[in-house]
């Protein structure tokens, strides 16, 4: 490799928090034309790394070298003037303000000293157009969906002619046909000289886009290997050990109906869901995009309303749409967005572990602090919640540790059915499996899990049984031993019901049920 070909080159770089040496001694470098995938648990440092590239952090100790020289990045200006674009998993978009707007957000062009609206949506009708995107640059941000958003952070990174582009779990709520379309994207800025860093949890990624890869475990950056390496040896570098077993599900008898869902009906979303779910068992809801997996579940929870039918614990009716009644019957929901949904970010990691539990511990008025930190305590400990302490701030934690706390607040709680909304989504190979074992401790204790995957080898492995929706009916059931990836795809391309729904407002957000990893 020539000097000329180095992009990027990280030596020795080391950041500390209070409390947490967040990256120690790590080396990385990137090469024009490549993509360099970053890999890591949870936690590992990954986030740290990027956030001091694209000026939120500055090191400790060690330095960056942009083009072979040394520099210091300050902030998000320091950044851009050195070729260096980041897309995070959250985008940086202002909703109300259109797509041109957005994309040359504080480098409008000017027009004697006015903001030349007509050349700079013309500039992004050809960055749309680079990224295979059909949308107006007049639409609103807040319209598009989150494919559509994902597209027009790289519009906009493209915009700023950028030589470095990082990318953080770009494909983590695409499904199968758009991770393509990005990947080709990609192929194409890699043919065009521009270096990316990948981050990515999907293994299956790396080999079919990557060229080689750093490994960062605890902090420290413990390998480069090449892109083709077998998955099981990027797991061992991951996580410091073999995983056996991807998917360690624990089967056992199931004992008698704790949740019953009859007719439940929503005009134009979906009509006459109906299914049970066991103690001491997982059932699967699989779909495509629109079928109105997570609605159902949302009404079960109460969030939702709906129009027909009923929603039963051990045979006793809930209220409908009332989320305190649904609570007190003994249903908890990991919601598929946990950081906007499952958590109160600039709450602590204590806080957040007794939300659910908070009135049951309150008398005359007070709350008994003291429980609550006992039970905080007890919990974080059992599910290996990785954190400076019980009172950092949930929002700093890495996405498998905030999952570990939106579960454990129902875990607190004694929940009879726990629904399970995209669990591993954004989450490291090592984290799923203590997840999956999680669910497995739940269902040995009698509980009842309900679980929606746009994952679908995660669905045919952890579940029991595995329900299909179509057009917002329930296409069909299977049983473990019944459930294949084309079984599955087949009732989700069904049509089960009479088509009532063809002109329904099915809004669906996850990913694609045949995305296989």
């Amino acid at each position: 490799m020539s000097n000329q070909d180095e992009l990027l080159r990280i030596e020795g770089i080391r950041k500390t928090f209070p409390g947490v040496v967040a990256l120690d001694s790590v080396d990385f470098d990137l090469r024009r034309g490549e993509v360099h995938v970053l890999l890591g648990e949870n936690g590992a440092g990954k986030s740290t790394l990027i956030k001091m590239l694209s000026g939120a952090y500055t090191p400790d100790a060690g330095r960056i070298l942009v083009g072979g020289e040394e520099v210091r990045i300050h902030g998000a200006q320091d950044s851009e003037r050195l070729g260096i674009a980041t897309i995070y998993q959250e985008f940086n978009l202002v909703p109300d303000l259109t797509v041109a707007e957005n994309i040359f957000l504080g480098r409008q062009p000017r027009r004697f000293g006015v903001i030349d609206r007509k050349r700079m949506e013309a500039d992004a009708e050809v960055l749309l157009k680079r990224v295979g995107l059909s949308v107006s640059p007049h639409a609103r941000v807040r319209e598009l969906g989150i494919a559509r958003l994902q597209m027009v952070e790289i519009a906009k990174a493209l915009s700023l002619d950028a030589r470095v582009l990082i990318m953080d779990e770009p494909t983590a709520v695409l499904t199968s046909e758009e991770v393509d379309r990005l990947f080709a994207i990609v192929r194409t800025l890699r043919e065009d000289g521009v270096g990316i860093v990948f981050i990515t949890h999907h293994l299956d990624e790396i080999a079919a886009l990557g060229d080689r890869v750093t490994v960062i475990r605890d902090g420290r950056s413990v390998g480069e290997v090449p892109a083709s390496t077998p998955e099981d040896e990027l797991v061992r570098l991951m996580v410091g050990r073999s995983i056996e077993q991807q998917y360690p599900r624990e089967r056992a008898d199931a004992g008698a109906a704790l949740l019953t869902v009859e007719g439940l009906t929503r005009d134009g979303v979906f009509h006459d869901v109906g299914f049970e779910v066991h103690a001491g068992e997982v059932v699967g809801i699989a779909g495509l995009v629109g079928a109105g997996r997570t609605e159902v579940v949302r009404a079960v929870f109460g969030a939702d309303p709906y129009d027909k039918g009923a929603v039963k614990v051990s045979g006793a009716t809930v209220r409908r749409g009332d989320v305190n009644a649904a609570m007190a019957a003994g249903i908890g929901l990991v919601p598929e967005d946990r950081k906007g949904q499952g958590l109160v970010l600039d709450a602590s990691v204590e806080e957040n572990l007794g939300l659910v539990t908070m009135r049951a511990a309150t008398r005359a008025g007070l709350v008994d602090r003291k429980a609550q930190h006992g039970s905080a305590e007890r919990i974080a400990k059992q599910l290996g919640v990785r954190m400076a302490g019980l009172g950092q701030h949930v929002r700093t934690l890495s996405g498998g540790n905030q999952q570990k706390v939106v579960i454990g607040k129902w875990l607190l709680a004694d929940t009879k059915v726990l629904i399970l909304d995209e669990p591993t989504r954004g989450i490291d190979v090592g984290a799923k499996v203590e997840i999956y074992q999680l669910i497995n401790e739940l269902t040995a204790a009698g509980a009842a899990v309900l679980m929606i995957s746009s994952d679908l080898p995660e669905v045919l492995g952890m579940s029991d049984r595995v329900l299909v929706m179509a057009q917002g009916r329930i296409a069909g059931e299977l049983s473990a031993d019944e459930a294949t990836q084309d079984a599955v795809m087949a009732l989700a391309v069904s049509n089960p019901g009479n088509g009532d729904l063809s002109n329904g407002t099915t809004t669906d957000t996850g990913t694609e049920a045949s995305r296989g990893h």
